[in-house]
């Protein structure tokens, strides 16, 4: 099937569209960070709420060491300060440490772990514990107190093989005496996606055949009292929580979208130090969820996100809580790979209507503004809590075009190869018409041109060599002098008959007439460059200078202009060498051919003041070579002749 260049243009862009939108569907890891990248991007743009001053930090840190000692803290310390918080207005605590094993007990008074315990059993506290996943799939969990979430199941669409949310193999708690006592647990598990970044939490992980909450959404059902929790799962890709009357948008693993209030400590934090002085401002707790963790130096647990590279483990917990509290999701369509990809299509074959209609520059406007608006979408999309990437669009917008680009590009010079393969052919034909000419008017003229091709071509490949040519001499200009070598003499067409074959030496008026044969060939080229609209072409311009200036000598005493030394353009230097070392060895009426080697003797004479003296050396570096094709020329003038050579 052939099609025109156009058609070709557009079916590469659908072509390339079409491969985008494969990989849209599948989407390798490659093109997986890309996406990463453009989700950051958004995220640092839009604007966002400010948290929304329902959480406070407890925070650990550095002082509260210095004034209350080295951690870990006595578990009779811990639970003074949740018991400092719960008595100043806090609504439900959330532990952000694990107590794994019992506490040093010297054998005085309550022990620290069983003061804790009594502490914790006064309510409105959330222990957390961790997740494990390195233990073979269907082994028993190690012994551990947790609180599963009461959570039911409604499925939306068909039935999915897999469960939504990822399956744990084992747990690290605090002790049981611990977690028996609080209200609920939580698990403290968040992965950052494969490039390191933390985007994402799992709210749900199942463990033994039993869903299990994250430390945060352990804390806002304690907070807000929620009684009736469900999850509908929509398709492998979306699901949606229910906790009473909040909704909130999950991927097909029930992990949540974090929509980050801005840099580290966009939370109010306070000292633990602070609450168990006293010193905390009036209020600070009321009705708050607090989240207790620790930022000191050694005993801090941080993560990289897409806004700071330094984010406490602590605070992305209480992100996590804000968000469900104040409901401003960023969530991805159940059917968002599907809008991409029809994205990719479609804007891809507009993209290739548009430059097989208009043309590479303004497709390439168009495609310009096409990639404006989808960002310029995305982002009113990100703010409004949806997000759907341009990535792939993007990426399908610029390949169709870098392809449609590549393949006009491929079909020009195609065609300007087509254009140039014509052109040579025209002027080759010009050449050997302008030879036939010469041969018509004077058969030995005709030859001689002939004969000098070759010799042309080896002295020139010879003299590229030299660090002095080897700049001009390209191995495209020596066979293009080669091949316009044979017009050198097609001036004498101007020359009168009498004085070409004359078969003495000719007078001075004689000569004189001779000599204008460089002019009336330069004026035969120039004629028929003025004739056929053509200007500053490089053959032609070469054609000139060797049939206007091979009749130069190097000392300058040369015609028709006299020029001396390097003024004699190079193409002029070869040819007065090869047409005296042709014209020596031919056999004229007036006079038998030279030898070969006395042609070269003649030659070498005239190295410095009739030849360039580099052109003389490239010369006698090939004489082998020159002689074998002055053999061959004449033995195929015999041939034509009709003499047999013995």
């Amino acid at each position: 099937m052939r099609f025109r260049p156009r058609r070709r243009v557009i079916l590469c862009g659908l072509m390339t569209t079409l491969v985008i939108a494969v990989l849209s569907v599948y989407r390798p890891s490659l093109l997986a960070n890309l996406d990463y990248g453009a989700y950051d991007a958004l995220i640092r743009t839009v604007r966002t709420r400010p948290a929304g001053g329902q959480i406070v930090i407890v925070d650990v840190d550095e002082r509260s060491l210095s004034a209350i000692g080295q951690w870990p803290w006595r578990r009779d310390r811990i639970g003074t300060l949740v018991a400092r918080m719960r008595d100043l207005g806090a609504s439900t605590i959330a532990l952000d440490i694990i107590f794994a094993e019992p506490d040093r007990y010297d054998g005085s008074g309550v022990p620290p772990d069983e003061a804790l315990a009594d502490t914790l059993r006064a309510g409105g506290v959330v222990v957390g514990y961790a997740m494990t996943f390195d233990r073979p799939a269907g082994s028993q969990s190690t012994a551990c107190v947790r609180h599963p979430l009461p959570l039911a199941m409604i499925q939306s669409g068909p039935d999915q093989e897999d469960d939504p949310f990822f399956e744990a193999t084992g747990a690290i708690c605090s002790l049981p005496l611990l977690t028996e006592a609080a209200d609920a647990s939580g698990f403290l598990n968040a992965a950052p996606d494969p490039d390191g970044l933390l985007r994402r939490v799992p709210l749900l992980l199942s463990l033994d055949g039993r869903v299990h909450p994250a430390l945060a959404l352990a804390a806002v059902v304690s907070a807000t009292r929620a009684r009736e929790i469900s999850l509908r799962v929509i398709n492998v890709n979306a699901a949606t929580l229910l906790l009473g009357n909040r909704s909130v948008p999950l991927d097909g693993k029930s992990n949540l979208l974090l929509r980050y209030r801005g840099g580290k400590r966009t939370f109010p934090y306070v000292s633990a130090a602070d609450v168990l002085t006293g010193r905390t401002p009036a209020g600070i707790f009321k009705d708050k969820i607090v989240f207790v963790g620790t930022t000191a130096l050694g005993t801090r647990e941080v993560v990289a996100t897409p806004i700071d590279t330094l984010f406490d483990g602590v605070e992305v917990q209480a992100t996590v809580a804000d968000n469900l509290l104040q409901q401003d999701f960023i969530h991805r369509s159940e059917y968002g790979a599907l809008a991409e990809t029809q994205f990719v299509l479609g804007l891809g074959i507009v993209a290739a209507l548009l430059v097989g209609r208009l043309g590479l520059a303004w497709g390439g406007v168009g495609v310009a503004i096409s990639i404006a608006a989808l960002w310029g979408g995305a982002l009113a999309l990100m703010s409004a809590g949806t997000f759907l990437s341009p990535i792939f669009p993007t990426l399908g917008l610029i390949s169709a075009l870098a392809t449609m680009a590549v393949a006009q590009f491929t079909l020009e010079r195609r065609r300007a190869d087509q254009a140039g393969k014509a052109k040579v052919s025209s002027q080759r034909l010009m050449v050997q018409t302008l030879l036939s000419l010469t041969e018509v008017r004077d058969p030995a003229t005709g030859r001689h041109s002939r004969r000098t091709q070759e010799y042309t071509r080896a002295l020139a490949r010879q003299l590229a060599t030299h660090a002095e040519f080897n700049a001009y001499l390209t191995p495209e200009r020596v066979e293009l002098l080669a091949s316009l070598a044979p017009l050198h003499d097609i001036g004498k067409v101007g020359v009168p008959d009498r004085l070409l074959n004359k078969p003495g030496a000719l007078t001075a008026e004689e000569v004189m007439e001779m000599r204008k044969h460089p002019g009336h060939g330069r004026n035969v080229i120039v004629h028929a460059e003025r004739d056929a609209g053509t200007s500053d072409d490089a053959i032609l311009a070469m054609a000139k200078e060797i049939v206007y200036t091979h009749h130069e000598k190097w000392d300058g005493t040369g015609y028709p202009e006299g020029l001396r030394g390097v003024n004699i353009p190079i193409a002029g230097r070869l040819m007065a060498l090869v047409d005296v070392y042709d014209a020596l060895t031919t056999r004229r009426v007036y006079r038998e051919a030279m030898s070969h080697e006395d042609a070269v003797a003649l030659i070498v004479l005239g190295r410095g003041t009739h030849f360039d003296p580099a052109v003389v050396d490239a010369f006698l570096e090939i004489s082998r070579v020159v002689r074998h094709l002055l053999e061959v020329a004449a033995e195929a003038n015999s041939n034509e002749a009709g003499i047999v050579i013995k």
